[in-house]
């Protein structure tokens, strides 16, 4: 298939761009951007058209997931951290940032620390040459998917509204506790409170293409396991590591990242396991408390808020484990506790079918995306 350079497609406004810092910016309507969308809302605008931005720097180079050119329409102001590109006649602004969207940048960026797209690098970027009539039909196709995989996002927030909705309703504010529950420390109800191992006891090149599974920071979502960043050691690695042993079922807590503090529980898939650092692994004592219960607790805003007051660190803010190990949690009687979970059970079944068809969405579009873009 032919192919155009960037620069001969589009107008290249990046020389009308004007950087503004944070204590110079006067507060207004008009959206400010940067290389990775909105940075802040300013009182002017230097723009107003139907664009697409592509990061020059500090931009999501190389990954499968986050965009590196996205969609500008109306009035808005620029800084210099993303390219400013026009489609000239016979480009359809919205084939143009679909077709950079994941653009592969590698041998095209520069710099060790902070990756940059020059300008230069920019304009010799290539995409498909098509007729308006297929690249109609091309963004129509992908704008269909995007707005299913919309569709099911908001599916699964309101499922996990409806499980907030019903903890405050048996529970109550966790911190307002009105219903009079006895209050503990973390530590006083559980059995385990243990952080993974730190240093040299685990480094990246213990890991392993297969064996015993390592829980990291980027497996822990707010009551979801995430199962991508998949890490292994060796099972004669695991046996100096055995004291970090956690299981399927039972609570990993992520101290580090965003949010500082979040919870979910481990899914009978990953079976044996061991936490890495900056992971607390936490068992509660069965009979006063129930995981579900737990989990959910601690992934609640009153929680969250209670997590930014401990925070330490100015490179890295973390929650440390003794401080966990404080916090304050209440023990309703337990088996309202089991009849939570018994809802969360009947709830998370509907979400399994739902994430099922984003999942296919999600495969769709990248299927597509790579039949036309590449």
């Amino acid at each position: 298939m032919d192919k155009m350079y960037v620069e001969d497609c589009c107008q290249i406004l990046d020389s009308m761009r004007v950087p503004i810092t944070a204590s110079d910016r006067k507060e207004g309507e008009y959206p400010y951007y940067g290389a990775n969308g909105i940075q802040d809302y300013v009182a002017d605008y230097i723009f107003d058209d139907e664009l697409v931005l592509l990061a020059e720097d500090g931009g999501n180079f190389g990954s499968k997931e986050r965009p590196i050119a996205y969609r500008v329409s109306g009035k808005c102001w620029v800084n210099n951290h993303a390219h400013v590109l026009k489609p000239k006649e016979g480009l359809d602004v919205d084939y143009l940032c679909y077709s950079l969207m994941f653009y592969n940048v590698d041998g095209m960026v520069n710099g060790a620390t902070r990756k940059k797209l020059t300008q230069a690098a920019m304009r010799k970027m290539q995409i498909p040459s098509r007729s308006m009539e297929e690249q109609k039909f091309i963004v129509d196709e992908l704008n269909r998917i995007i707005k299913i995989k919309e569709q099911r996002q908001q599916e699964l927030q309101l499922l996990d509204n409806l499980i907030k909705a019903r903890f405050v309703e048996m529970f109550g504010d966790p911190f307002g506790n009105p219903k009079g529950w006895r209050r503990l420390t973390f530590k006083e109800a559980g059995e385990r409170l243990s952080d993974g191992p730190f240093g040299s006891n685990l480094k990246s090149e213990h890991y392993t293409d297969r064996g015993i599974r390592v829980i990291r920071l980027g497996n822990i979502g707010v009551g979801r396991f995430i199962d991508d960043d998949k890490s292994y050691i060796s099972p004669e690695h695991y046996e100096r590591l055995k004291k970090y042993t956690c299981k399927s079922g039972e609570i990993i807590i992520g101290t580090l990242g965003e949010p500082n503090l979040r919870a979910c529980i481990v899914p009978e898939v990953v079976g044996v396991a061991i936490n890495k650092a900056d992971c607390v692994h936490y068992i509660p004592k069965s009979e006063i408390l129930n995981n579900d219960f737990v989990c959910q607790y601690i992934n609640c805003p009153e929680t969250l808020l209670l997590a930014k007051g401990m925070i330490h660190g100015q490179t890295r803010s973390r929650v440390s484990s003794g401080q966990i190990a404080q916090m304050p949690i209440f023990v309703p009687p337990i088996d309202l506790q089991r009849d939570f979970s018994e809802f969360m059970s009947q709830t998370d079944k509907s979400k399994v079918a739902v994430q099922k068809a984003l999942d296919e969405a999600q495969q769709l579009f990248d299927s597509l995306m790579q039949e036309y873009f590449g």
